[in-house]
């Protein structure tokens, strides 16, 4: 049987945005079986000493704007480094995720996880509205006004708030961040590391 990993991250997440696919890739290809947590990235990094991205010094801000590039070209993933809807507010985006996995199941909301990160970094949507949400989700073949019905409810909610509790006692501070029997990788930098991790099933 498979592996699990536990998939901790924010939908407007730059890093898991260049990690995505690659990372559903390779789950499907060491066939483990990925438990998608969206969860609340700015509660996760005010207990865990992180800054928003507007209150970091200068240098920083600027090296990570050429990290992005230089990741977009290695990868041949294309990125808009300065979206015209950054930040948005994450909160609905993340919580539409969850209503997908629960309606839906994870294949079809981690394909709707990257159609969503692709709207934010690739064609310049606002993943903070309700009405471009459900346009993406209309795009997957899937009922978005109902997804987004379900989004605003109490469920989806509570789930959002569970990942985000869950993510806090694991130790987490970053997005994305990966966790494989209780060993815990952080960033797309550390695919190759998950990779093996997931291979030492196949041995």
């Amino acid at each position: 049987m498979g592996k699990t990993c536990s998939y901790f991250f924010a939908p407007h997440s730059t890093w898991a945005y260049f990690g995505h696919q690659r990372f559903v890739a390779l789950a499907e290809k060491h066939g483990a079986r990925i438990d998608m947590k969206p969860c609340n990235l700015g509660k996760i990094m005010s207990v865990s000493g992180g800054l928003p991205l507007a209150q970091r010094a200068p240098q920083r801000q600027a090296y990570r704007l050429a990290e992005m590039r230089r990741w977009s070209a290695f990868l041949q993933v294309p990125i808009n480094p300065q979206p015209k809807f950054f930040p948005p507010q994450p909160d609905l985006a993340a919580r539409t995720l969850i209503a997908a996995q629960l309606a839906l199941g994870s294949a079809a909301a981690l394909e709707l996880a990257g159609a969503v990160m692709r709207a934010l970094w690739v064609e310049d949507r606002n993943i903070g509205d309700a009405t471009t949400l459900e346009a993406l989700v209309n795009a997957q073949g899937h009922d978005g006004h109902a997804l987004l019905q379900a989004a605003a409810g109490a469920g989806a909610e509570a789930e959002y708030q569970r990942n985000t509790d869950e993510a806090i006692a694991a130790g987490v501070f970053g997005s994305p961040w990966y966790v494989i029997d209780g060993e815990s990788y952080w960033g797309q930098d550390q695919l190759d590391f998950v990779e093996r991790a997931l291979a030492k099933q196949d041995a």
